[in-house]
């Protein structure tokens, strides 16, 4: 089969888009200053497009056109075998990827090297010790304690499921007026989605929410913990206003929880302010870990907690399977190839920007 003119030209430019994402890339990574934050502001504009552009759709349209587009492809495959016109057909191919790619790299992906969030917010961010981060972790127990009392709960004490596409609208909406005081948490209002066609299969890899730079749309599988729900919206939301990071998305979805009205948030918030410190502290000292449950055992609440806690883990175990592991490759490669060379390990280190967080409200009191 002779390649013609026009697939050669398609291939061309195609390798043509991938040579220039990784040239942004390297320029991005070793001048980040020069592009930031303008390039962040344009991103922020960019997905504010996208997201407005995809809001007819309560679930999203990456969603349900990826079975689609899977479909296509195999369909278009074999059509072009038959025909052969199978070279043409990879050059097609390739250069749609490349365009997507491009999009998707040019248009979101370089927020990865940017300033971190915690550095812009003005939070200090430094080393801390175990002692600090019992304090804290003490701290996020009492509060979340103190919410869950307050929680809606069934006849047997577990937390009700909640209107989705209400938290979705909610969430969409929670950094609007943090937004207005911090331009790094400016950005998109647009409803989170429901991933209503892949929700489940991404589950079962241990992803329990994704943002797609593509469309815009922050989208989180309906089946997602209730005591975690909000603060997961929250978290893919935060990406759309070019938050790249994991760790930060983290940090950012816990201060629109912290700012939110909602008691649904608010408690959310400090459920997994305190689900993360408490699994970095029992990561460097199990023993100050059963101090501290034993210590504060008659806490009004703690009880609940510790239950939402369990009800939370039940579900997650529920989605154990072999694709966590190839999932967690995947996903660790990706975040490495962005500079985020602790790779998922990352999703742990929002302790740190929760102790200075903590620090300094404790410094802000009377």
């Amino acid at each position: 089969m002779d390649m013609k003119k026009k697939d050669k030209t398609r291939l061309l430019i195609a390798g043509l888009l991938v040579l220039t994402d990784l040239a942004a890339m390297a320029l991005f990574h070793r001048f980040p200053s020069f592009f930031f934050p303008a390039y962040r502001m344009i991103s922020k504009y960019w997905a504010i497009g996208l997201s407005t552009l995809f809001s007819f759709s309560p679930i999203a349209v990456w969603d349900i056109a990826l079975p689609i587009l899977a479909v296509l492809f195999v369909f278009t495959l074999i059509d072009s075998i038959n025909a052969r016109r199978f070279l043409s057909w990879l050059s097609y191919l390739l250069l749609i990827l490349s365009l997507v790619l491009s999009e998707v790299i040019l248009g979101w992906m370089l927020n990865h090297y940017g300033p971190g969030l915690a550095e812009d917010l003005g939070y200090e961010v430094t080393m801390y010790d175990s002692d600090v981060l019992y304090e804290t972790c003490e701290y996020f127990l009492k509060e979340a304690s103190r919410y869950a009392l307050q929680m809606e709960r069934d006849h047997d004490g577990h937390l009700k499921r909640q209107n989705f596409f209400e938290l979705a609208s909610i969430a969409g909406a929670s950094y609007e007026t943090i937004g207005k005081e911090n331009p790094a948490l400016f950005g998109s209002k647009m409803p989170v989605k429901n991933l209503s066609v892949i929700g489940e299969y991404l589950m079962y890899n241990g992803i329990i929410g994704m943002y797609m730079p593509v469309t815009g749309e922050a989208g989180v599988p309906a089946t997602v913990p209730s005591a975690s729900m909000p603060f997961t919206m929250a978290h893919e939301a935060a990406h759309r206003l070019g938050i790249a990071s994991e760790e930060e998305a983290n940090f950012a979805a816990f201060l629109a929880c912290m700012a939110n009205e909602d008691l649904r948030f608010l408690y959310s918030g400090y459920y997994s302010a305190f689900s993360y410190c408490y699994s970095s502290l029992y990561s460097v000292n199990p023993d100050k870990c059963r101090d501290l449950i034993s210590e504060h055992a008659q806490t009004e609440g703690l009880s609940l907690l510790l239950s939402d806690r369990r009800d939370t883990s039940l579900i997650y175990d529920s989605y154990e399977s072999p694709l966590h592991e190839i999932s967690d490759e995947i996903n660790d490669t990706y975040l490495k190839t962005f500079s985020q060379e602790s790779g998922i390990q990352s999703y742990g280190e929002v302790t740190d920007d929760l102790i200075a967080w903590y620090k300094a409200k404790k410094t802000e009191q009377p």
